[in-house]
C-alpha cells in the first residue's frame, strides 16, 4: 500500500528547520572553540548528526534534493570528525552556506515543491570535502547523484527487485527514541525505507496501527523477503532519525516466498514505556492562538454575568455569584494553563544571533563573540515573533557601530575580538531582555547636537537633558550620528522602529552607554501581550483605555492655570514641565473639557506628555484583542477589549497618538 508522505511535511519542515537551526549555531561555537582552544569532539559530532538528520529525513520524504545537499554536507564534516578537530573558518563558511541552501530549500518543500539543490552549491561543498580530506577537488560535470539512497558501489539499485528473487528473509526489529515527539510516523518511515529493499510481509505494530498514530513501547519489527545483504539494510536504516536501537538478522531462508507467518519473538508483547519519559506533542500556533481567543471570550462572558449579577435581587444573589465565582476560577484556571501552553524559551529567538553576528563580523573585518544568558526563560510565543526584528537590528547595530575593527581595539588597550552579550532574567511579572557590546560606546553631547540640528527639539532643551535622556534621542525616527550609515544598520535610523516595536507589545527600551565601554540595550517586556493592566478614561461620551505601563500618574488641575510653552499647557510634573494634550481634541470629539479635569501623564513618542481626559474610570485587567479593518489603520489605536457591560473599548498606542 503505497504511503501518503504529504501529510507528514509540516512535521519535517518543523523538525528540519529545528536541525538546520541548531547546526547553524553549533557552527558558530565551533568555530570560537577552535579559536580558544577549547575541546570541539563533541561539537563535531553534534554537526555530524545534525546533517545526517537531515539527510534521513529528506530521503525518507523523497526530497532527494535536500537530501543531496545534507549529504554533501555530512561529507563536509566528516573528516575534521575522524581527526577530532575544528573545520577551518573556509570549511565554516562553506557548511553555512549550505545550511542556509538547505533552509531555502525546506521552505520550498513546505510549499510542497520537491526542490533541486543548487549545482554550484554541491560543488562547492563537494570541493571543500575534498580539500578536508587532502584530495584535489572533483572535476565535475555529470549532475549530483541522488542520494536518498547512498549505496555502496556494486549494490542492486533502489528498484524493487523481481519476486522470483525474494527467497531471503531479514527479521528487523527497531526501538524510535523516547524523545521522538511522533514514534509511529518515524516508524512508518522504516517500513517505507524497508519496502524499497524488496518486500515487507509483516510488520508489528500493523501499518494500519502506525497509521493511526499508535506504537507501543516505541518499537517496531518486521520481515523482509528482500537480495539485499544486511549490511545495506542497516545503511538504508542508518538514514533514518530519531531510531534509538537498529537490529536486523538472518531469519530461515525459503525456496519461495510464503505467506507472511508470526515470528514468536517479534509478535511477543513490547515494553512499556519507560517510566518518567516526557510525551510532547506538536500543536499548530494558529490553534494556540483560537483557543486563546475561546478562553478570552470565556472571561468576558464571566465578567458579564457578574455585572448582570448586580441587577438580581439581594435575597437571589449569593447563589448567582457563588456559581459566577466558581466559572471565574475554572476559566482563570484555564487561562493559565493556555498561556503556559504558548510560553516558548528565547532560545529560540537568540540562538540565531551568534550566526549573524559572526556573518556581519567576517564581512567588516572585525571579530566578535556573543554569549548568550538565560535563553531557557519563556515568555509568550506571540511576544517573541515581535521581537525578532528588533533584536536582530540591536545585534547588527552593536556589531557595525558599537564594535571597533581590531586595531582600534588594541590601540584601546582592549582585546582584539569585541564581546557582545544577550542576556534575560526574571524580574516579577516582566522578562528585562539586555544586548550590551563592550565598544566604543554612544555620545550624548553629539546627540543633542543632532537633534537641535535636526529641529527635533530647541538648544536650550537639548542642554538641559540629562546624559541619560540624551541617549534617548538616537530613538527619534532618522536622527544618526554614525559618520556613515551603511546599508547593514545605521545607530538612529532603526531605533525608532525598535522602540515602536517593543513599546507596542507592552515593553519599554532603556539605553545606558558609557564612551570607550560599551553600550547596553535593555528592554523591558510583558511575559503576554494577551492579557494587560489598563486605565479606563472617560472622554466626550467615549471610554478609553490605556496601557497600565505607560502611564506614570495623574492629576487633577485646571488646563486654564497652567503655564503655556510654545502654545501649550505643560504640567509641572516630578520635577519637569510636561507639555498637556487635549485627548478628546487629539482624536477628534471636540468639546471642552471640564474645569478642573484629570491629566494623565504617560509615555508619549518624544518623552512624557500629559492627556487631558474627562474622568478617570479606574485600572482594570483588560483581555485583547487585534483590530480589524479599517480601525488596523488608523493610527493611535493598537487593540480592542470588551467592558463587563459589553462595551467594546479601543485601547490606546500612546507613541503613535500623536499621529492620529
Amino acid at each position: 500500500m503505497a504511503l501518503d508522505i504529504s501529510k507528514y511535511l509540516g512535521l519535517f519542515v518543523s523538525e528540519a528547520g529545528e536541525h538546520l537551526a541548531q547546526l547553524g549555531a553549533e557552527l558558530v561555537r565551533l568555530e570560537a572553540a577552535g579559536r580558544d582552544g577549547a575541546a570541539v569532539s563533541e561539537l563535531v559530532d553534534g554537526l555530524f548528526r545534525h546533517a545526517h538528520s537531515v539527510k534521513g529525513m529528506s530521503a525518507s520524504m523523497e526530497l532527494d534534493g535536500i537530501a543531496a545537499l545534507a549529504h554533501r554536507a555530512e561529507d563536509l564534516v566528516d573528516p575534521f570528525r575522524r581527526r577530532g578537530v575544528a573545520p577551518d573558518a573556509e570549511s565554516v563558511d562553506v557548511l553555512l552556506a549550505a545550511v542556509d541552501g538547505l533552509g531555502a530549500l525546506v521552505a520550498r518543500a513546505a510549499q510542497g515543491e520537491k526542490p533541486e539543490a543548487d549545482r554550484a552549491l554541491l560543488e562547492r561543498v563537494e570541493a571543500a570535502a575534498a580539500r578536508a580530506r587532502g584530495e584535489a577537488a572533483p572535476e565535475r560535470e555529470a549532475p549530483a547523484p541522488p542520494l536518498a539512497e547512498p549505496q555502496s558501489p556494486g549494490v542492486a539499485p533502489p528498484a524493487p527487485p523481481p519476486a522470483a528473487a525474494l527467497h531471503r528473509r531479514v527479521e528487523v526489529e527497531v526501538e524510535v527514541a523516547g524523545a521522538c515527539p511522533v514514534p509511529a510516523v518515524r516508524a512508518f518511515l522504516v517500513v517505507k525505507k524497508l519496502a524499497r529493499l524488496g518486500q515487507v510481509v509483516r510488520t508489528a505494530p500493523a501499518e494500519e496501527d502506525l497509521r493511526a498514530g499508535r506504537l507501543p513501547g516505541h518499537r517496531l519489527t518486521a520481515t523482509l523477503e528482500t537480495p539485499a545483504p544486511l549490511g545495506e539494510v542497516e545503511r538504508a536504516l542508518s538514514q533514518i532519525s530519531d531510531l534509538a536501537r537498529v537490529a536486523v538478522a538472518e531469519a530461515e531462508a525459503r525456496p519461495a516466498p510464503a505467506a507472511p507467518a508470526a515470528a514468536p519473538r517479534l509478535a511477543a508483547a513490547p515494553a512499556a514505556p519507560a517510566e518518567g519519559a516526557e510525551r510532547t506533542v506538536r500543536v499548530r500556533v494558529e490553534l494556540l492562538d483560537s483557543f486563546l481567543d475561546a478562553v478570552g471570550e470565556l472571561i468576558l462572558a464571566t465578567s458579564r454575568l457578574r455585572a448582570l449579577g448586580r441587577a438580581v435581587p439581594e435575597e437571589h444573589r449569593p447563589p448567582l455569584e457563588d456559581g459566577v465565582d466558581r466559572l471565574h476560577a475554572t476559566v482563570k484556571d484555564l487561562h493559565d494553563k493556555v498561556m503556559a501552553v504558548r510560553m516558548t524559551p528565547l532560545s529560540l529567538l537568540t540562538e540565531r544571533l551568534p550566526r549573524a553576528a559572526r556573518d556581519l563580523a567576517r564581512r567588516l573585518g572585525k571579530q566578535v563573540e556573543v554569549e548568550v544568558r538565560g535563553a531557557e526563560i519563556e515568555i509568550d510565543r506571540a511576544l517573541l515573533d515581535e521581537l525578532a526584528d528588533p533584536l536582530t537590528h540591536l545585534l547588527r547595530n552593536a556589531v557595525d557601530h558599537g564594535l571597533e575593527s581590531p586595531p582600534e581595539r588594541l590601540r584601546a588597550g582592549k582585546g582584539a575580538t569585541g564581546h557582545v552579550t544577550v542576556s534575560a532574567r526574571r524580574e516579577r511579572d516582566r522578562v528585562l531582555l539586555e544586548l550590551a557590546d563592550d565598544g566604543r560606546g554612544m555620545d550624548p553631547e553629539r546627540l543633542r547636537a543632532a537633534a537641535v540640528a535636526k529641529g527635533a527639539l530647541p538648544a536650550a532643551a537639548a542642554e538641559r537633558l540629562s546624559d541619560k535622556d540624551a541617549l534617548q534621542l538616537a530613538c527619534l525616527p532618522g536622527l544618526s550620528t554614525a559618520a556613515e550609515v551603511t546599508d547593514l544598520s545605521g545607530r538612529g535610523v532603526g531605533l525608532d522602529a525598535v522602540k515602536r516595536s517593543v513599546e507596542a507589545v507592552g515593553g519599554a527600551l532603556e539605553i545606558d552607554s558609557a564612551r570607550g565601554r560599551g553600550t547596553r540595550f535593555v528592554l523591558r517586556l510583558p511575559l503576554t501581550v494577551a492579557v494587560q493592566q489598563v486605565l479606563l478614561v472617560r472622554v466626550a461620551e467615549e471610554v478609553l483605555a490605556l496601557p497600565i505601563a505607560k502611564v506614570h500618574g495623574a492629576a487633577e488641575v485646571a488646563l486654564s492655570a497652567l503655564d503655556q510653552s510654545r502654545g501649550a499647557p505643560v504640567l509641572p510634573y516630578d520635577g519637569a514641565l510636561v507639555p498637556v494634550l487635549d485627548l478628546g481634541a487629539l482624536l477628534g470629539f471636540g468639546g471642552a473639557r471640564p474645569a478642573p479635569c484629570a491629566v494623565v501623564v504617560a509615555d508619549g513618542e518624544a518623552g512624557p506628555v500629559g492627556l487631558a481626559v474627562d474622568q478617570l474610570l479606574g485600572q482594570q485587567e483588560a483581555v485583547l484583542k487585534p483590530l480589524a479593518r479599517p480601525f488596523d489603520r488608523v493610527p493611535g489605536l493598537s487593540a480592542v477589549t470588551v467592558l463587563a457591560s459589553g462595551r467594546p473599548v479601543f485601547v490606546l498606542d500612546l507613541a503613535r497618538l500623536g499621529a492620529a
